[in-house]
């Protein structure tokens, strides 16, 4: 077998064999396949595409071209993977929800990409937090405490880290074929008996209609399940904030806000059909409505706030986190606020821009190497269809200087659109792929 061949293979419409597919993820690995090639590969993929075991194969082949975690525990191994969003934090609740529930969450997680916020990057805003952990470390606390959330090691998908690191530069991130390989050879690779996807459409995610978001679920669900892990997927709205806050030390507030003192919210109700899902296919509740008191009842009774606890003290934040939270995150010395300048109904927020506003206040990387300001973002984002009266607040926006601020302001007003009607409401999930 060589790099060419394969490359020749897809270009020309065919999808390479499993092997060959196999062996040029391990030259991915090892060095053997060039940059040049792994682009040309790419290119090839995301103009012709790969048939469903095809994308099978890649999927195994980048998964094995590193560490497979092995466990031995009395639970399921479950984990949730979503596709990005703004103020989405789902993950902060929903795993230490599931390990009070009995299950074990072994949470590979990523940074920001792009106008999306990144699990990780939230958990550091907790000072003294690390989310990097040696594989060994990784899998003592997911067994002493349930669950871990942390960085994939170098050793995790290998080929995938590589091949990533060239779609990014070569305009071959948008394949669906390798997006599904990308986020499922790390999945794969932490030995997960059930998976469920939290698969995003609208104004603040990569994928604006619901028949893209679909089509993406349908492709991950049938390739995870056909690599071996039982898999679903909630398609989801995204045309707003999931929370009220974004940025990252107040995406953590509003965490800590409802597994403190939890109440009726967006972000409570993905939770819980995340989890009931989840524990359904699991086995570990007759149904998802069941499953999804599982969840609710972790939270309400406090143990989803324990686990957390206990995960920042094990990743160095402070022990006392949960009683103390809002005296240890980092806070800004400016906040103003953003006002309505005319009476009207909520009709439209643009979560992109909401986003990449964030990312230039200092919340988010626009190259990698950016250094992040865990205190800015905005919070107290109107909500979708609520009516607002001239003067009143839009949202506050958490930044570190006024002159710098204002205009930060005038951004987020243009983002938010009122109008003289009401918009239609919309479903949260808006359907279920299994």
């Amino acid at each position: 077998m060589d790099a060419r061949s394969i490359i020749a293979c897809l270009r020309s419409g065919t999808t390479p064999s499993g092997a060959e597919i196999e062996w040029f993820a391990q030259g991915l690995e090892s060095g053997a396949v060039s940059d040049a090639q792994a682009g040309a590969f790419a290119m090839a993929v995301c103009l012709n595409g790969l048939t469903d075991a095809g994308r099978v194969a890649l999927t195994e082949a980048m998964c094995n071209s590193g560490e497979r975690l092995e466990w031995a525990l009395p639970g399921p191994i479950l984990d949730k993977h979503s596709t990005g969003g703004v103020g989405d934090c789902v993950s902060l609740l929903l795993a230490p929800a599931l390990a009070a529930c009995g299950a074990f969450v072994p949470m590979i997680s990523g940074r920001g990409l792009g106008h999306t916020g990144g699990t990780l990057d939230k958990l550091e805003a907790i000072p003294g937090v690390s989310t990097e952990l040696s594989t060994e470390d990784f899998q003592q606390i997911v067994g002493d405490i349930g669950f871990a959330i942390a960085s994939a090691s170098s050793n995790i998908a290998p080929a995938d880290r590589r091949l990533y690191a060239i779609r990014d530069v070569t305009s071959t991130v948008d394949s669906i074929d390798l997006i599904t390989a990308s986020i499922l050879s790390k999945k794969l690779a932490a030995g997960l008996e059930g998976l469920v996807l939290d698969v995003k459409w609208g104004s603040g995610a990569f994928m604006q209609t619901p028949d893209d978001a679909r089509n993406l679920a349908q492709t991950l669900v049938q390739t995870a399940n056909g690599a071996g892990t039982p898999t679903t997927a909630l398609v989801t709205d995204m045309n707003q904030p999931l929370a009220t806050s974004m940025g990252n030390a107040l995406e953590i507030i509003s965490v800590m806000e409802l597994l403190t003192n939890p109440k009726a919210a967006p972000l409570i109700e993905l939770t819980e059909q995340l989890g009931g899902s989840l524990l359904h296919s699991a086995g570990q509740a007759s149904d998802s409505i069941i499953g999804a008191l599982q969840i609710r009842q972790a939270i309400n009774g406090g143990h989803a706030a324990e686990g957390f606890g206990r995960l920042v003290a094990r990743l160095g934040g402070p022990k006392d986190f949960v009683e103390c939270w809002r005296d240890r995150l980092p806070a800004v010395r400016c906040v103003l606020g953003v006002e309505a300048q005319v009476d009207g109904f909520v009709q439209a927020i643009d979560g992109q821009a909401l986003g990449n506003i964030v990312v230039a206040m200092g919340g988010g990387r626009l190259v990698g190497s950016d250094k992040i300001n865990p205190a800015v973002g905005l919070s107290q984002i109107a909500r979708l269809g609520s009516f607002v009266e001239a003067g009143t607040l839009l949202a506050m926006v958490h930044c570190e200087s006024e002159a710098q601020g204002l205009a930060f302001c005038e951004a987020v007003a243009r983002a938010i659109t009122l109008g003289a009607d009401a918009p239609k409401p919309y479903e949260l999930v808006f359907e279920k792929v299994t």
